[in-house]
């Protein structure tokens, strides 16, 4: 739909300055952004969803909804949600796929995704494909999170109970080629180790063959790429002191 979308300019990993911050960006297919409605604030007002489609802004699916006023807006497509549904925000709403809702109006063990951080500031977590959260409790006004992330360790998180939420996850993107990450503007997939570098560009660069100049991995600017083992605090057990007294005599 054109009149929910705008330009979008590429930045090449560069900043501001000109300065390439993120390596390995550039190319890709030209992309138009959509606008996604992450708030939902058109409250007791249905709308019916037009058609699913695919937004190369981001992995998960989006829908087209129409209200019954006419107006169309973008939103995160959850699962199970198909063309001709009918999707409603409010204060108290059904518990299916596409409708929103305060967290605090919820029951617990409800999947949610697209939760807000701050009332009224639009849905911040758990939008990414496959993302989501469960509702595991509350405290008072606020309501218990279980963050489910593929990338860290679950956690458990407090959130005020008239944040705001989509019921469900959205559904997957599926790398179906080598060539995706290239047309999503991700220049030189795979790229270039640092032992195949010349010395100016990597400190695992030059040599004969594959050599890293005898010292330990490091990133382009010199920092070890792993956080190192603390240093030993404790003493050492009883039993090592006692054998070394014993050695001794």
């Amino acid at each position: 739909m054109k009149t929910l979308t705008e330009g979008k300019h590429s930045s090449g990993g560069r900043n501001n300055n000109g300065r390439i911050t993120v390596r390995f960006r550039g190319g890709g297919h030209k992309q138009t952004y959509r606008k996604i409605d992450f708030k939902r604030r058109k409250f007791d007002v249905p709308a019916t969803v037009e058609r699913i489609e695919y937004d190369p802004n981001r992995t998960a699916f989006i829908a087209l909804i129409k209200y019954e006023d006419g107006e169309l807006a973008y939103i995160l497509a959850p699962q199970r949600l198909a063309a001709g549904d009918t999707v409603v925000a409010g204060e108290h709403v059904d518990v299916k796929p596409g409708n929103a809702m305060p967290l605090g109006n919820i029951p617990i063990g409800t999947i949610v995704h697209n939760i807000e951080l701050k009332i009224g500031k639009g849905g911040q977590i758990a939008r990414s494909a496959g993302t989501y959260a469960q509702i595991v409790g509350r405290d008072g006004d606020y309501v218990i999170l279980r963050l489910n992330s593929s990338g860290a360790a679950p956690g458990q998180r407090p959130l005020h109970g008239d944040d705001r939420r989509g019921v469900e996850p959205r559904q997957h993107e599926h790398l179906d080629r080598q060539g995706r990450p290239h047309s999503a503007g991700w220049a030189g997939m795979p790229h270039n180790r640092g032992v195949t570098m010349n010395p100016i560009d990597h400190p695992h660069g030059g040599g004969e063959g594959r050599t890293s100049g005898g010292r330990h991995p490091v990133t382009p600017w010199g920092f070890p790429p792993r956080a190192r083992r603390p240093a030993r605090t404790s003493p050492p057990p009883s039993s090592s002191l006692a054998s070394r007294h014993a050695r001794k005599k």
